[in-house]
């Protein structure tokens, strides 16, 4: 049976429901203004017939009240653009929800990359065995994060989920009941939410998704490619960073830590309850029945009183339930075999850990809290620190550290609260994993590390407060900066020379994992270099470690966008050549990329196996991904030349007053969406260090102007057309799947852009030269990534995926637009000798209240 093109099937499945139910979704009355629904689209077609037109938002938005709204008061003409803005964030959510029933028609579930598509490769190529191989010692792990980039609250998220299911099963009474569910449901967040409130938010995932997706995919791997019912590498693991994570966080304190693991804990005694209870209506036979009876209310118990004195481990569950099968394989014919097998494999792959629990912090917090240790240390006459200990070179206080062991250290001897939750969170990782089992708890990961000291420091302190005798925690050091990328290996080096330190990962089975980080690379390099700074890090990198006999495991500190590492995250692994060590495949998830790539059990089951796939051509396919020397050479010119370019571009006098004044920076924080500070330092000057990736890649988004996606791209790529070797990059493009994978997502950046909405700046005294300077850099990059590709237009090669997005962009078109004219307004009264700050905070507020859908109907904008 032959499969309809993708864009044919996402117009059946999506467009064509969509202008239906949006047709239904628009007749319903909501709260006090009426037809609203009536004027949205009145308004929406003022727009696009505006910017056509050349005009500027305020123009549009006066336009449209002139035209049809003459009588309303001013006051009226706001509460209007309030109730446009909840209609958008809805129309928002009905999309979400109809592209997600319809995920399994618009994406072929047994096509390229998935694991059917893998077996059917490997039995027809002859590799099924190469294939075997690969799985049982290939890792995917996705690290569930709580960057404040999801802006549905819980509540939306389960009308999503509800919505989505109603619309696959065509059961109209329960849509409608949804869509008035939705009209009534609140979007926006009155107070911040706690870092306990953000992780159980995420373990929602965890119960209602990848409990399932996780089991589906192990299953088929062991029931057909194996076929042997046996137990096999753990191939897809799942970590976690709300409640670990306080780097930049003063809220995540060592108790919010300890609650989150118990909290992980109870959940996932809970979902093997739920399994428990469902076999004991099926194994009711001799033998087996009050087996089964008896571990379903030992684990409720544990479930309800992790307390519970009776309670059994993990390993004891598993060998229970490996013994039930057993009795059911010999005595009862095979019955239920599937179903026992499926519960053993989640506990294989589960525990009592759910996700594994990371802690983060700054490397200069460490460097702060270690050195109060080390002066109370001496001034309690401890042997391990000589008197002059801070006045000695680095490798002299490495060489000391390294000898360091358990300290009696009072933690409530300290002023600083800094200092005493440092120590305490060591204490309360060793509690963890004597209670959900190593993996509970057992990677500290160094944000902003810069020298070998900044890995000993910790390590000297894992080992002082907890871990003297053995230390089961592995140290994840993350580079960030291009200047940091560039020093990682001759750190790693110093780490891997160190006796005592080399002896560690022998412990920890010769694997180091090293986190890089996309979003602060693009935010420091642009994207060209970040990217290609990433690349040139892990094939030094690896060259290292192998040099040690050192397993190099890759941890990517992505976010939703390409701008800091997003995109089609699977296209990039599958481009890496054999340069750079791919046994592990490890990446963040956060914000809005979670609901959208992994909000269901089909589109994560789809994009899980996505990842999995996407190493296997590194080791079986017929490509070879390696950069020739002459390619190398031009990608590098290329990165340098957009390197400087943006550079040149960020140390604009103008760069950031215009962020300031001109984007929606400063209103990210007054979103509630995230439970930490939007941006480092303390200042109340904006300082370009202090920013945070998300609110800075989201401004320019925003501002539909997506700066990190694409600057310095066109000029890099002018500079060989000028030159008369535009060939050379032409060729680049033809032989690395890495430059095309790097190219056609920063198309995505352009394809989200919309210079017409901020057209108006040019004009501006103050600005106007400096936003041409981006639409200058917009149309080359454009220009010249068609004629690199030879496309015809942007995202040629993935309508459906663009078909998606001119969606979506037109739905928020108007509420980028109400944003624009309120931004303007605040402008304009800011400028009044007398300022009206009652009308100021009016504006600001529509500004803060359009941050959401806009996100939203992005799905990977922040």
């Amino acid at each position: 049976m032959s499969i309809e093109p993708k864009l044919k099937r996402f117009n059946q499945s999506v467009m064509s429901k969509y202008q239906i139910y949006n047709s239904i979704f628009m007749t319903l009355p909501f709260d006090s203004v009426t037809k609203t629904g009536v004027l949205l689209p009145l308004f929406h077609e003022t727009c696009e017939k505006g910017f056509a037109n050349g005009d500027d938002p305020t123009t549009i938005v006066e336009t449209f009240f002139k035209k049809y709204q003459a009588r309303r008061s001013a006051e009226s003409q706001i509460n209007l653009l309030f109730r446009f803005i909840q209609y958008i964030e809805r129309q928002v959510v009905l999309f979400d929800a109809i592209e997600d029933a319809a995920f399994s028609t618009v994406n072929n579930m047994e096509g390229v990359g998935t694991l059917r598509y893998l077996k059917g490769f490997a039995r027809s190529n002859n590799k099924l065995d190469e294939l075997k191989k690969y799985l049982e010692e290939f890792k995917v792990r996705i690290v569930l994060t709580a960057h404040p980039t999801q802006f549905y609250p819980g509540s939306v998220l389960a009308i999503i989920t509800d919505l989505a299911k109603a619309i696959e099963e065509n059961n109209l009474t329960d849509i409608n009941n949804l869509f008035g569910q939705l009209g009534k449901t609140p979007f926006f967040k009155r107070k911040k939410p706690t870092p306990y409130f953000e992780a159980k938010s995420l373990i929602w995932y965890l119960e209602n998704v990848f409990y399932h997706s996780f089991s589906e995919i192990y299953n088929y791997i062991q029931q057909n490619i194996f076929d042997d019912g046996k137990k096999h590498n753990d191939i897809i693991n799942i970590g976690f960073w709300p409640g670990g994570d306080r780097d930049g966080n003063p809220f995540v304190k060592p108790s919010t830590t300890l609650k989150v693991a118990k909290k992980l804990k109870q959940a996932i005694l809970r979902k093997y309850y739920t399994d428990l209870k469902d076999l004991r209506r099926k194994l009711t036979f001799r033998g087996v029945e009050e087996r089964i009876i008896k571990l379903e209310t030992t684990i409720y118990k544990y479930s309800i009183d992790l307390n519970y004195k009776k309670a059994i481990t993990a390993k004891e569950l598993l060998l229970e339930l490996l013994s039930i099968r057993n009795i059911i394989v010999e005595e009862h014919q095979h019955l239920y075999e599937n179903e026992i097998n499926d519960l053993i494999n989640r506990v294989h792959l589960f525990g009592y850990f759910f996700a594994t629990l990371d802690i983060r912090q700054d490397s200069r917090i460490h460097h702060s809290v270690f050195t109060t240790v080390v002066d109370y240390l001496i001034e309690k006459g401890s042997k391990s620190f000589p008197k002059n200990y801070h006045e000695l070179s680095e490798s002299e206080q490495i060489d000391i550290l390294s000898k360091v062991g358990d300290e009696d250290i009072d933690y409530d001897s300290f002023e600083d609260e800094m200092v005493s939750n440092t120590l305490k969170t060591i204490d309360v990782i060793k509690e963890i994993q004597s209670f959900n089992g190593e993996k509970g708890a057992n990677r500290y990961i160094i944000s902003n590390n810069q020298t070998a000291l900044n890995v000993m420091q910790l390590f000297a302190m894992l080992k002082m407060v907890a871990f003297a005798d053995d230390l089961t925690v592995d140290i994840v050091p993350l580079f960030e900066t291009i200047t940091d990328l560039e020093n990682a290996p001759s750190v790693m080096e110093q780490l891997y020379t160190n006796p005592v330190y080399r002896a560690h990962l022998e412990k920890r089975g010769n694997k180091q994992t090293i986190m890089l980080g996309f979003s602060d690379g693009t935010k420091d390099g642009g994207y060209l270099m970040a990217n290609w700074g990433i690349f040139k890090a892990k094939e030094r990198l690896t060259e290292m470690s192998r040099k040690y006999d050192i397993t190099a495991i890759f941890f990517d500190g992505r976010g939703g966008p390409p701008a800091r590492g997003g995109g089609k995250t699977h296209n990039f692994y599958a481009s890496l050549g054999p340069t750079i060590e791919d046994k592990e495949v490890q990446l963040t998830i956060q914000g809005q990329t979670i609901s959208a790539n992994f909000g269901t059990k089909k589109s994560s089951q789809f994009n899980l196996e996505q990842l999995i796939s996407s190493g296997l051509f590194n080791r079986i396919g017929e490509s070879d991904n390696a950069l020739s020397a002459e390619d190398k050479m031009v990608m590098n010119d290329l990165a340098e030349t957009s390197y400087q370019a943006y550079k040149d571009f960020k140390n604009h006098d103008k760069f950031i007053p215009y962020l300031e004044r001109m984007s929606t920076l400063k209103y990210y924080a007054k979103t509630n969406i995230g439970s930490r500070p939007s941006k480092r330092g303390n200042s109340d000057k904006l300082v370009f260090s202090d920013l945070r990736a998300i609110p800075f890649v989201g401004s320019w988004s925003q501002l539909k102007q997506n700066v990190p996606g694409f600057y310095g791209v066109g000029i890099a790529l002018k500079k060989y057309e000028e030159n008369g070797e535009f060939h050379k990059v032409e060729q680049l493009y033809k032989n690395s799947k890495f430059f095309k994978t790097l190219l056609e997502n920063s198309m995505m950046s352009l394809t989200k852009s919309f210079f017409d909405l901020t057209k108006y700046m040019a004009k501006d005294e103050e600005f106007g030269e400096f936003w041409s300077l981006i639409y200058k850099e917009y149309l080359e990059t454009e220009r010249l990534l068609l004629k690199v590709t030879g496309y015809k237009e942007l995202m040629e090669h993935e309508p459906a995926g663009k078909a998606s997005i001119q969606v979506r962009e037109s739905i928020v078109l108007p509420l980028l637009t109400i944003q624009q004219y309120a931004l303007k307004k605040i402008q304009e009264l800011n400028k009044e000798d007398i300022k009206d700050e009652e009308k100021i905070k009016i504006f600001e507020k529509i500004v803060t209240r359009s941050l959401f859908g806009n996100i939203n109907a992005s799905r990977n904008s922040a």
